[in-house]
């Protein structure tokens, strides 16, 4: 049975903390022996947070743990209890648009991903996460 781990590291509305999120990660995955997974977990990660930091008023948190399953889920809680909007297919997205790519590049390079509107926190807000395999 895989090792099962659980760490939140919680951040101000501001970008910086983006890269904060990047390095905590590709930390947190080295220590566990998973540097197979860092450079898309770092892709995504980055993709749900700063989605988080730009779209909301309030503070974040990433959190990522290991499940009993083997798996790597990596979420992003922001303060808006609203859905995130639907990703589009990559090959609909203009090569000079300027956003619009966090969601689509989720969809394509995780196994799985969803949001969910949580309460944790002592404030309503929602969780937009994925999944990596990790056995």
């Amino acid at each position: 049975m895989p090792e099962t781990w659980d760490y939140t590291l919680y951040i101000p509305n501001d970008l910086r903390a983006v890269t904060v999120c990047r390095r905590t990660l590709r930390m947190v995955l080295t220590l566990h022996g998973l540097i197979r997974l860092v450079d898309t977990a770092e892709l995504l990660a980055t993709e749900l947070i700063s989605n988080a930091v730009r779209h909301t008023k309030g503070p974040a948190a990433l959190r990522v743990r290991r499940t009993a399953q083997g798996v790597v889920w990596i979420g992003a809680w922001d303060t808006d209890p609203g859905p995130p909007e639907p990703p589009q297919p990559l090959d609909r997205i203009s090569e000079l648009a300027e956003s619009g790519r966090g969601l689509a590049l989720i969809r394509a390079c995780a196994d799985y991903w969803g949001w969910q509107p949580s309460g944790r926190f002592g404030d309503r807000g929602k969780y937009v996460w994925c999944e990596l395999e990790a056995v």
